[in-house]
C-alpha cells in the first residue's frame, strides 16, 4: 500500500452543530442532509445542499429531563424517525422535511426503537412506503407514512425474538421486484446474533412464515458496546455488509439474485463470508474493540477511542490513522460514532459538539496490489488503472503457471505483458527448455494483443507460429501412422486449427515466404488452402486439374474475384476431364468470350463420341447463337462444322435455314461463312445443304442442278425462288423440264402427258414449244394435239390484245397533236392596269420606261412579259430576278447563264413580245429558240406565287443577311439625355 498518499482525509465540518441545545447523543445523514439529536431532546436538522438548517423540539409537552436516544434518516434525506427517552419512558415520532411539527407515533407509546430499515428501491419524497422498526424488547413493527396524510397509515406487528430475546440493534432491508411478486431481504442484528429473512409477498406475508419454519441466525457471541449492522450502496443496491459485533468483524458480499436454496427453506444471499478478528487491530497489545464502525467500498472505518483506524477489507491490514481536532470540553467524552451517506458517498464522525467529515480520496487505487498479493487475479486485473499495473498483474501469473510447469497457462499470460518483460526473454525461457507447444501458444497470443501498425513484428511472428505448426504435423505423423485415417486424431485438430490460423493470418503472412514454407514440408493441401486465401487460383485449380478433381476446380473458377483469363487458360483440360459440368459453367457464366473457348471445344469434338450421347460443345454452342445471340462467324462456323458431322442433317438445315440476324438494321441475315460452309458441305456430302447454301448465295442454277440429283420437287421448289428475273427463272425451269423427260421411263404416250401436267406446274412460264426439242425426234405430233392447240390459243390472244394496244397508242397519239394545235392557239386576256407582281408596275407598258430584258425582243413599244394562268402576270426580267433570287444558287447560276448565252448569240428572237410561237415549223428551231425553250422552263414552268418556289420560301428568314443593317436601324435605344426633350400635351 502506498504510504505516502492518503485514502481518506478528515475535515471540520461544524464546531458547534449543537446550537446550545444540549450535547450531541446521535446522528444521521442522508442526500447530504445531517440530522443531530441531543441531550435536551432537539433534533436538528442540517441540510447542506441547501445551506439552510432548523431545530425542533420533542420534549415539549414531557417532564423531567427528555433525550434523543436514536435518529434516523432515509437515503433521500426527507423522512426522520427520532425516539426520545425520558422519565415518562420512550416515545417515537415522525417528521418530514416539508413539516414544521413532528408526529407523535402513539401506537409505539412506551417502545423503545433502536433501528430503523428503510426500503431504498420503493421509497419516495413524499411516501415511505414500508419501512421496518427494530425495538429494544426484539420486536419487528412494519410502518408506513405519506406526507399528505400528516400521519401514519399503519403500524403493523411483525416478529418478536422468543428463543434468545435480545435488543434489536440494527437493521438493513432490500427489495426486488420478480416475476411472483416482490421478494424481500431483511438483516437484523441483536448484541450476539445476524437474523436473516426473506420470502416473496408482503412484509407481514414473509415474517408471518418463520411461524412455522426455523430463522436462519449467526451467532457470535462476545460484548461488544454497540453492534452495529451496515451495508455498502452501490448504484442503489447494497452489495456487501458488515456487522460489529463482540467477536469480531463479520462480513461478505450480497447477493439477492442468487437462486440457490438451502436447508430449512431459507435462501442464503451471503457470500464470500469472512470474519476479522479484533486481535489484528492492536498489534500485540490489549484488544480493544471498535465503539462504531462505517463501511466504504474497500474498507472499514473502525471507532477506537479518538481515532479512526482504516482497515483494508480485503486484506484485512490497517493502512491508516484519522485524527480529529477535538475541543477541550469535548476530550472528556471523545468522538462519540460514526455514520455515512450512501447516497453523497460521505462519512461523518461527531463528538457532543462538533461534526467531522471524513472523505474518500481514491480509495481503490492500491486495490489491484492487495488482489494481487492474495493471489485474486481476477479482481486485481478489475482494479488496475494502466497497462503497467496489468502487466505486473499478468507477470506474476506467467511466473506462478511457469514455476508450476503449466506453460501453456503461463504461455497466455506472457503474451499480454508489454512493458515489463520482453518478447525475446520470453521466447528463449520457452526455447531453453523446448516446449515448442508453448512458444507456440505465446505467439498465437501474442498476435491477439498486437495493435495494427506493427505489421513487421506481426508478419514475423506469424511466419514463425507457421513454421511451428508445420513442425507440430510432421512431428504428429512421425508418432502415429495411423493419424491420417482416423479423423478424431489431434492431427486433423490441429490441421483444422492451422487452416484456421492461416485463414486469420492470411492479410499479414507473407506470400512467397509461407508458400515456400508449405512446399518445403510437403504441405500439398495446406498449400492449396493458402493458395485459394491468397486468391492465387491459378495454383488451385491446376492441383485440382492434377487430381482429376474438375467439380472443385469449377467451384473456385466461378468465384467472381477469378479473372476468366482463368477459365480460358484451363478450359481444354476441364473439359476433357467433365464436359458436362465444364458446359454447365460456361453457360453460367455469361460474360466469357465463346470465341477463347474455341481451342477448348475443337479438342473435346476431335475425341470419338458415342452415337446416343450429348455433345456438350454443341449444346454450349447452341446456348451462345441462340440465347447469348453470339455473332462471331467463328462461333457459327465451328457449330455448322459440328452439325455436318452427324449422320442426320436436319439439324444442320435448320441452322441453315435460321436467320440469327433477321431484324437488324444494316446487318447480315447470318454470321457464318457460306464458302465455307459450302466447301464443308460438299466434302462431308450434304447434298440438301448444299441446295440451300448455292441458292443463299444466288447460284440459282447451280442449287438446281445439285438439287435435280436428289429430289426434282426441291429442284422445282428453287427454280420458283427466283422472282425478279423472268429469264433466269424460265431457265432454271427448263433445266428441271429436261430432267423430267428425261428421266421418265414409262410408255411415251404416258411421258408426253406427265410433260404436260409439268407444264402445267409452271404456271405458264413455259410453254409446249419450250420443252418440244427435249423429246426425241420420232415422237408423233398427235401426242401434242391438245397442247399445242392451246399454245395456238394462247398466241392468238396474245396478237389481239397487242391490236387492242396498238389502236389505243394511235388514238392517243391523235388527242396529243390536237392538244399541241390548240395550245398553238391559246391566248391571255390583260387588263390594261394590270401590274407586275414584282415591280408593281403595269405590265403594258412602253419599253421606254422599262429597260429591255436581255435575250428578249419587243414587239413593238410593249416590254416582253409572262402570264400564268392563275392570273399572276410579270415583266421578264422582273420574272428573272425574282426567280434568281429565290432559287437555290446552282440553278440561278444556270438561268443567268442561259440569259447570258441568248444574249451573247445576238440573232433576232422567234419569239413575238407576248411570249407567241412563230409561224416556222419545230422542227426548223434554231439555237436561240431552244436556249429560249429552256430559259422559259427555268423561270415560268409555274408561277412563282402559286407554286413550289414560294412554298420553299416558309424556311428563309424575314430578314434577309444583306439587309441586317438596316433592320438595325429600327432597334429602340435607351435615351441618354432625358433633359433636352420636351413633352407635348396631346389634346383628348
Amino acid at each position: 500500500m502506498d504510504q505516502g498518499r492518503q485514502v481518506f482525509s478528515v475535515d471540520l465540518l461544524e464546531r458547534y452543530a449543537s446550537k446550545n441545545r444540549g450535547m450531541i447523543t446521535c446522528m444521521a445523514a442522508g442526500n447530504d442532509v445531517i440530522v443531530l439529536g441531543t441531550s435536551k431532546g432537539w433534533i436538528i436538522r442540517h441540510d447542506f445542499g441547501v445551506g439552510n438548517s432548523y431545530d425542533i423540539d420533542l420534549s415539549v409537552g414531557r417532564t423531567g429531563e427528555q433525550s434523543i436516544h436514536k435518529v434516523f434518516v432515509d437515503p433521500g434525506g426527507s423522512h426522520c424517525i427520532a425516539t426520545v427517552t425520558g422519565v415518562g419512558g420512550a416515545e417515537t415520532f415522525y417528521t418530514h422535511a416539508k413539516w414544521p411539527k413532528p408526529r407523535v407515533l402513539s401506537r409505539l407509546k412506551g417502545l423503545l426503537v433502536n433501528a430503523v430499515a428503510w426500503n431504498r428501491q420503493q421509497i419516495t419524497e413524499v411516501s415511505t412506503k414500508e419501512i421496518i422498526l427494530g425495538t429494544h424488547d426484539g420486536q419487528l413493527f412494519e410502518m408506513a407514512v405519506d406526507e399528505k396524510d400528516k400521519r401514519e397509515k399503519y403500524i403493523k406487528f411483525l416478529f418478536e425474538l422468543e428463543e434468545l430475546p435480545e435488543a434489536f440493534m440494527a437493521l438493513q432491508m432490500e427489495a426486488a421486484s420478480t416475476s411472483s411478486g416482490m421478494r424481500y431481504y431483511v438483516m437484523a442484528v441483536t448484541p450476539t446474533r445476524l437474523y436473516s429473512f426473506t420470502g416473496i409477498g408482503t412484509l407481514e406475508s414473509v415474517f408471518a412464515s418463520y411461524k412455522e419454519r426455523a430463522v436462519h441466525f449467526m451467532e457470535l457471541p462476545g460484548e461488544i458496546p454497540n453492534s452495529e449492522l451496515h451495508f455498502f450502496i452501490k448504484q442503489r443496491r447494497a452489495v456487501h455488509f458488515a456487522w460489529l459485533s463482540g467477536t469480531g468483524i463479520y462480513h461478505g458480499g450480497l447477493n439477492f439474485g442468487a437462486q440457490h436454496s438451502y436447508p430449512n427453506g431459507d435462501e442464503n444471499f451471503v457470500e464470500s463470508k469472512a470474519l476479522l478478528d479484533y486481535s489484528k487491530l492492536s498489534d500485540g497489545s490489549e484488544v480493544v474493540k471498535p465503539s462504531s464502525m462505517a463501511l466504504s467500498e474497500f474498507h472499514f472505518l473502525l471507532l477506537i477511542g479518538n481515532k479512526v483506524k482504516v482497515v483494508n477489507r480485503i486484506s484485512e491490514q490497517i493502512i491508516e490513522e484519522l485524527q480529529f481536532d477535538i475541543t477541550a470540553d469535548s476530550a472528556s467524552r471523545g468522538i462519540i460514532g460514526l455514520c455515512s451517506d450512501a447516497s453523497a458517498g460521505l462519512y461523518y464522525a461527531y463528538d457532543q459538539n462538533s461534526i467531522f467529515q471524513v472523505s474518500v480520496i481514491d480509495e481503490s487505487r492500491d486495490m489491484w496490489k492487495v488482489y494481487l498479493d492474495l493471489k485474486v487475479y481476477a479482481a486485481a486485473l478489475a482494479n488496475c488503472r494502466d497497462p503497467l499495473q496489468r502487466d505486473q498483474v499478468y507477470l506474476v501469473q506467467a511466473e506462478a503457471a511457469f514455476t508450476d510447469k503449466e506453460y501453456l497457462r503461463a504461455a497466455s499470460f506472457y503474451a499480454k505483458i508489454n512493458y515489463v518483460i520482453s518478447f525475446e526473454e520470453v521466447t528463449l525461457k520457452f526455447i531453453s527448455i523446448n516446449e515448442p507447444e508453448a512458444l507456440r501458444t505465446f505467439l498465437l497470443h501474442k498476435l491477439d494483443t498486437l495493435s495494427k501498425d506493427d505489421k513487421c513484428q506481426i508478419t514475423m511472428i506469424s511466419t514463425w507460429a507457421t513454421e511451428l505448426y508445420l513442425d507440430k504435423i510432421n512431428r504428429l505423423l512421425l508418432e502415429d501412422d495411423t493419424a491420417i485415417e482416423n479423423r478424431n486424431s489431434e492431427y486433423h485438430s490441429v490441421i483444422q486449427e492451422f487452416r484456421a490460423f492461416m485463414s486469420d493470418c492470411k492479410d499479414v503472412l507473407d506470400e512467397a515466404t509461407t508458400m515456400k514454407l508449405l512446399e518445403s514440408y510437403g504441405r500439398v493441401e495446406e498449400l492449396v488452402y493458402f493458395a485459394n486465401l491468397k486468391e492465387q487460383y491459378e495454383i488451385v485449380v491446376h492441383h485440382y486439374i492434377q487430381q482429376g478433381e474438375a467439380k472443385k476446380a469449377l467451384e473456385v473458377l466461378q468465384k467472381s474475384s477469378v479473372s476468366d483469363e482463368l477459365q480460358y487458360k484451363f478450359a481444354p483440360d476441364l473439359i476433357m476431364l467433365d464436359a458436362y459440368e465444364t458446359v454447365e459453367a460456361w453457360m453460367a457464366n455469361k460474360n466469357l468470350n465463346p470465341r477463347r473457348l474455341i481451342t477448348a471445344m475443337m479438342r473435346y469434338s476431335s475425341e470419338p463420341h458415342a452415337k446416343n450421347e450429348t455433345h456438350e460443345v454443341i449444346k454450349y454452342l447452341e446456348f451462345c447463337v441462340q440465347r447469348l445471340h453470339n455473332e462471331d462467324p467463328g462461333i457459327h462456323n465451328l457449330l455448322l462444322s459440328l452439325y455436318a458431322k452427324q449422320e442426320d442433317d436436319s439439324a444442320l438445315l435448320r441452322f441453315l435455314q435460321c436467320k440469327f440476324g433477321k431484324g437488324r438494321e444494316n446487318g447480315p441475315e447470318f454470321f457464318y461463312d457460306p464458302k465455307y460452309a459450302l466447301r464443308l458441305c460438299l466434302k462431308e456430302k450434304r447434298t440438301r445443304a448444299c441446295v440451300h447454301i448455292y441458292s443463299m448465295m444466288s447460284m440459282h442454277e447451280e442449287a438446281v442442278a445439285l438439287a435435280l440429283q436428289i429430289d426434282p420437287e426441291l429442284a422445282m421448289a428453287e427454280a420458283d425462288k427466283v422472282e425478279d428475273d423472268e429469264d433466269l427463272r424460265k431457265k432454271l425451269w427448263l433445266m428441271v423440264a429436261k430432267h423430267v423427260v428425261k428421266q421418265e421411263k414409262g410408255a411415251k404416250r404416258e411421258n408426253i402427258r406427265k410433260a404436260i401436267a409439268f407444264l402445267k406446274e409452271t404456271d405458264g412460264l413455259l410453254k409446249i414449244e419450250d420443252i418440244l426439242p427435249f423429246f426425241p425426234d420420232f415422237a408423233l405430233i398427235d401426242d401434242f394435239k391438245e397442247a399445242i392447240c392451246s399454245s395456238l390459243e394462247d398466241y392468238n390472244k396474245q396478237i389481239e390484245q397487242l391490236k387492242e394496244e396498238m389502236n389505243d397508242a394511235t388514238r392517243g397519239a391523235d388527242n396529243i397533236r390536237n392538244d399541241i394545235s390548240a395550245l398553238t392557239q391559246r391566248y391571255a386576256v390583260i387588263d390594261r392596269d394590270e401590274e407586275c407582281g414584282v415591280c408593281k408596275r403595269k405590265i403594258l407598258m412602253m419599253t421606254g420606261d422599262f429597260r429591255m430584258a436581255q435575250g428578249y425582243s419587243s414587239a413593238g413599244p410593249l416590254a416582253p412579259f409572262y402570264v400564268f394562268p392563275c392570273g399572276h402576270s410579270f415583266h421578264a426580267q422582273c420574272l428573272i430576278t425574282h426567280v434568281t433570287s429565290c432559287a437555290h444558287e446552282e440553278q440561278a447560276e444556270h438561268i443567268l447563264d442561259l440569259q447570258k448565252q441568248l444574249t451573247l448569240l445576238g440573232s433576232e428572237t422567234r419569239r413575238d413580245i407576248n411570249g407567241n410561237r412563230s409561224d416556222e415549223p419545230i422542227t426548223s428551231t434554231t439555237t436561240a429558240d431552244k436556249l429560249r425553250s429552256e430559259l422559259d422552263d427555268a423561270i415560268a414552268s409555274e408561277c412563282p406565287f402559286c407554286g413550289e418556289l414560294m412554298i420553299n420560301e416558309i424556311t428563309l428568314p424575314f430578314i434577309k443577311p444583306e439587309e441586317t443593317q438596316h433592320s438595325a436601324s429600327w432597334d429602340l435605344r435607351p435615351q441618354t439625355n432625358l433633359a433636352n426633350q420636351r413633352t407635348i400635351s396631346l389634346p383628348v
